[in-house]
C-alpha cells in the first residue's frame, strides 16, 4: 500500500534571494545579475576593474553611489591598486603583494566594508568580525562617509600585507 501526498501540505522549498523592486520575476536585476539575500549582486569571479565595475552598476539603490565613490577614493589613494570579484564581492590589493586589504559586501540596510588587515589599522574600524584580523565599517544611507577616515585607512591597509585568499 502506497500513502498518497496531501495535497494541502506543503513540500519546503529552498529560499530563493530577497524580491526587491530592482529584481524581474526571474530573480534577476531588471538591467543586471541578479540581486543575491540582502541586495548583493551576483557577479562572476574575474579579476581586473570590468567586474568591480559591474558589481558596482548593479549594486541597488544608493549603495551604487556609495560603491561607486569609495571605489574613486581607494583609486586616488593607492596608484595601480588590483581589483577582483571573487564570491560576489569586489576585492582590493596593493600592486606589489598577492593579497587583499579590502572587500565590499551590499546587506539589506547598509555597506559593509571589510578591512581584512583591520586589527592593525589606527584608529580601528568600528566593527568586531569573528575573525581575528578583520575589522568593518558599515555605510548606511542617512549617515554619510566620513572620506577623511576612509582614506587614512585605506592608505594604512594598503602598505600592510594583504589577505590571501
Amino acid at each position: 500500500m502506497t500513502a498518497d501526498k496531501d495535497p494541502d501540505k506543503k513540500t519546503p522549498t529552498k529560499k530563493k534571494a530577497i524580491s526587491s523592486d530592482a529584481k524581474s520575476e526571474d530573480g534577476k536585476a531588471k538591467n543586471g545579475p541578479r540581486l543575491l539575500a540582502g541586495g548583493n549582486p551576483q557577479i562572476p569571479k574575474a579579476d581586473g576593474d570590468a567586474p568591480v565595475q559591474d558589481w558596482i552598476a548593479a549594486a541597488p539603490g544608493w549603495k551604487s553611489d556609495v560603491a561607486r565613490r569609495i571605489d574613486k577614493l581607494i583609486v586616488k589613494t593607492v596608484p595601480d591598486v588590483r581589483k577582483a570579484v571573487k564570491w560576489n564581492q569586489p576585492f582590493y590589493g596593493a600592486p606589489n603583494d598577492p593579497g587583499w586589504f579590502l572587500g565590499m559586501h551590499c546587506l539589506t540596510r547598509y555597506l559593509k566594508i571589510a578591512f581584512f588587515n583591520g586589527t592593525s589599522l589606527d584608529p580601528l574600524p568600528p566593527a568586531e568580525s569573528k575573525k581575528a584580523t578583520i575589522r568593518y565599517l558599515h555605510v548606511f544611507e542617512d549617515k554619510p562617509l566620513d572620506e577623511d577616515q576612509f582614506v587614512e585607512w585605506v592608505c594604512q591597509a594598503a602598505k600592510r600585507p594583504g589577505m590571501k585568499l
